[in-house]
Formats: structure tokens, C-alpha cells, sequence
């Protein structure tokens, strides 16, 4: 089990099933991806750095792409967050299509690097 699944696995009911689908998209999409923990969540690193990490808390699910949200250059308005955090629930939550285009953009950021 990798650190992802570790913590996946100390979810129950629709957020897990929802992160899980989340992981598998990363996964496919960026499979040199290594999993580890950065900044205390269990995260993908790309590079050896911070991609992504995807996270229920108390109020909300996260998504953390490791730099401030607004850099993405994408339209996130459909969801709540903070300046380096996306923020959505089970009942609305981010779709394949906006997840890969935050990984396209994060990726991009990295190799700019």
C-alpha cells in the first residue's frame, strides 16, 4: 500500500469513493508521480515536487495543487477555497476535465521550473 491508499483507506462512504476516483485519475495521468508526504499530506510529487493532494476534512473535501490557485490559470469559480486550496463535496464534486486541467497547469509549473 502506498501512503495514498493508506490514507484512503481511514475514509468511509461517498468522500472515499470520491477521492479514490480522484487518486486513479492522477495516477493514469501522471504515473512517473511519486507518493509521499509533503507538508504533512499524503500528496503526489511531480519532480520531486508538491502536485497535488486530495483530502477530506470536517466541512469539505480538498483538493491542494501546491501553489496559489489563482497561478492554475483556471476557471475554479464553481468551487469555494482559500488561495492555495479548492474546496467541494461529494453532491458538487470537481470533474475529471477540471482535475486534469489543474494537473496539466501544475505540471507545467513544475517543468517551468
Amino acid at each position: 500500500m502506498t501512503i495514498i491508499d493508506e490514507y484512503v483507506a481511514t475514509l468511509t462512504g461517498k468522500e472515499k469513493a470520491i477521492i479514490e476516483h480522484m487518486n486513479d485519475v492522477v495516477r493514469k495521468m501522471v504515473p512517473d508521480a511519486t507518493e509521499e508526504v509533503f507538508y504533512g499530506m499524503p500528496s503526489f510529487k511531480y519532480r520531486d515536487k508538491g502536485l497535488i493532494s486530495i483530502l477530506a476534512t470536517k466541512k469539505f473535501l480538498s483538493l491542494y495543487p501546491y501553489c496559489a490557485v489563482e497561478r492554475l490559470g483556471l476557471d475554479l469559480s464553481a468551487h469555494e477555497g482559500t488561495k492555495g486550496s479548492v474546496h467541494f463535496t461529494p453532491e458538487k464534486p470537481i470533474s475529471d476535465e477540471l482535475l486534469r486541467d489543474i494537473l496539466n497547469a501544475r505540471m507545467r509549473m513544475i517543468e517551468d521550473d
